[in-house]
């Protein structure tokens, strides 16, 4: 079926070196046995396409995913400098996902396209993926009770303002343990979509419906973020080592544990994989250094489409990371003047801030939501990489936005002038920045879409297997974001104006990609894989 595709291909494209390496990128796929969702050799026992309902129903894990990574996006790099990690340096705590998804997703990827157990392909790494996201929030959570016990200050939290190092020790290692799941149970989760969604519903519906989940459990997340009562309704959080704060950021994680364990448990039941057949995979492979080999292999034979697809995907992450690192904490500093270990009432303008921020993000998603629905429609009338050009053209207007009301609100960041800041936020700053965040959401939609249903699309042209296509993408994914955590603490301390620099270069990158969109994409418009192979595709 794939050379046959293939064949076709190159019949109608009429370049001899292209066709090639689509050629090469099928047979790469047949060797390794591995054919998008289907078993090779016909012997797959053919299940019946999943419906609608039932396919929204199977994909509620990646909303209880999204509940915790909300919470961490929100209150975590706030939350690590009250432990005394300073604000240059905060960024370096934020290189485990970059590496977690460079050195996991292919791993799981690989694994994920060859796995053989009766649950299927993907579900044993989700299982297992959320049950570590569960311990590692628990971590997180009581990491100043555990740096406590450990020999920090023996001070009450609510008078003692300096650093407690067994407690960010201990919140480092759960957060980069929290980071290695979360991309263990990313992919499959994603590739079990575009599995599922093949033929009858076509990429982008799969991965629009991904969108909303995630943009459903990120209202969720949010509002557990801006909760400031989780410390009345469970008092027992508080402790010498843990004032409201903290104890209203395990309150939010504890929920996200229950959460998390409720989504996995409809998906596992509900998502009813095809078991692949231990004689149609191939074997012989070294296990977890084929999966390397296979990436760089895949890299050296992608058709010019996906590399297309790969450049632009990673001029969108450097636009977008200085965001999602920073949201809260600039809401935190520049809006409402707060300091996270500051006297005088800043520490707890920031809280106050940063809550604020989890209240923009609410906003933020639920713009994501309602865009999510639109979203194959658009991409069917404007196709995918006018959508995908539009939105960072957004990005760059709202990040302008962002640096120009920071400046203004800081007052230039003189110091002459700090002394005359208000003690807290002005009405007109604070509704401009959560303007600010609820419009992001609808450039953010497509940033959670748009880019894996192109590449899922171009991997059906050519007969990629979905799991280490989407490790493939993941590279042009996790370097960008490695480049702005080890770039955004030096920036932050050469320029000394807290967020704008990095939020003003993500800016400048939004820009630049709503242009190469334009011309580096291909007119892909979502069609199902049963379209292109009927000869139905662009």
């Amino acid at each position: 079926m794939l050379v046959s595709s293939a064949a076709a291909a190159m019949d109608g494209d009429g370049k001899e070196d292209a066709n090639k390496q689509r050629l090469d990128w099928a047979t790469m796929n047949l060797e390794r046995g591995v054919v998008g969702g289907e078993k090779n050799g016909g012997n797959a026992s053919r299940k019946p396409p999943i419906g609608i309902v039932r396919l929204f129903l199977a994909c509620m894990v990646s909303g209880g995913i999204q509940y915790g990574w909300a919470l961490q996006l929100s209150l975590l790099s706030p939350y690590s400098q009250t432990l005394g990690i300073s604000h240059s340096y905060v960024s370096l705590t934020w290189i485990c996902g970059p590496i977690a998804g460079f050195v996991v997703q292919p791993i799981v990827g690989y694994y994920s396209d060859r796995c053989t157990s009766k649950m299927g392909r993907r579900r044993p790494f989700i299982l297992a993926g959320c049950i570590i996201i569960c311990l590692s929030v628990i971590i997180i959570g009581f990491s100043a009770d555990i740096g406590r016990r450990m020999g920090d200050t023996k001070e009450h939290c609510s008078t003692f303002t300096g650093s407690r190092w067994y407690a960010a020790a201990v919140y480092i290692v759960g957060f980069w343990f929290l980071d290695f799941a979360n991309n263990t149970v990313q992919g499959p989760a994603r590739a079990m979509m575009a599995d599922l969604a093949a033929g009858q519903h076509g990429p982008n519906v799969g991965q629009a419906i991904f969108s909303l989940w995630m943009a459903l459990g990120s209202v969720l997340g949010y509002l557990a973020g801006a909760n400031a009562k989780w410390h009345e309704w469970l008092p027992w959080l508080k402790t010498a080592a843990c004032c409201d704060a903290c104890a209203n950021l395990k309150g939010a994680f504890l929920t996200a544990v229950i959460l998390i364990i409720l989504t996995m448990s409809v998906t596992l039941w509900l998502a009813d994989e095809e078991v692949v057949d231990k004689d149609n995979v191939d074997a012989s492979g070294g296990g977890a250094c084929s999966a390397f080999v296979d990436l760089f292999k895949s890299l050296k034979n992608l058709p010019p489409a996906m590399f297309s697809v790969l450049a632009v995907t990673a001029v969108t992450w450097l636009s977008w990371f200085p965001f999602i690192q920073y949201n809260t904490d600039w809401m935190g500093r520049e809006i409402f003047h707060g300091e996270p270990q500051g006297a005088g009432g800043k520490a707890d303008l920031y809280d106050a801030g940063v809550r604020e921020g989890a209240v923009g993000l609410l906003f933020c998603s639920i713009a994501l939501g309602v865009t999510s629905f639109l979203i194959p429609k658009l991409c069917r009338k404007l196709t995918s990489r006018v959508v995908w050009s539009i939105s960072n053209l957004m990005v760059f207007v709202l990040m302008t936005a962002m640096v120009v009301l920071g400046i203004v609100s800081m007052k230039g960041y003189r110091p002459s002038l700090a002394a005359s800041l208000s003690a807290g936020p002005e009405h007109r700053f604070k509704s401009g920045a959560l303007a600010i965040f609820a419009l992001i959401g609808i450039p953010q939609a497509v940033l959670f879409s748009v880019p894996w249903a192109v590449v899922s699309e171009v991997a059906a042209e050519e007969g990629g297997g979905q799991g280490l296509t989407i490790g493939v993408l993941n590279i042009a994914i996790v370097l960008p974001q490695l480049v702005i955590a080890l770039s955004a603490g030096p920036i932050d301390g050469a320029f000394n104006k807290g967020n704008t620099p990095a939020l003003g270069i993500g800016g400048v990158f939004a820009l630049i990609c709503a242009v190469l969109a334009l011309v580096l994409l291909p007119k892909t418009r979502g069609v199902s894989h049963a379209a292109i192979m009927a000869g139905g595709g662009h």
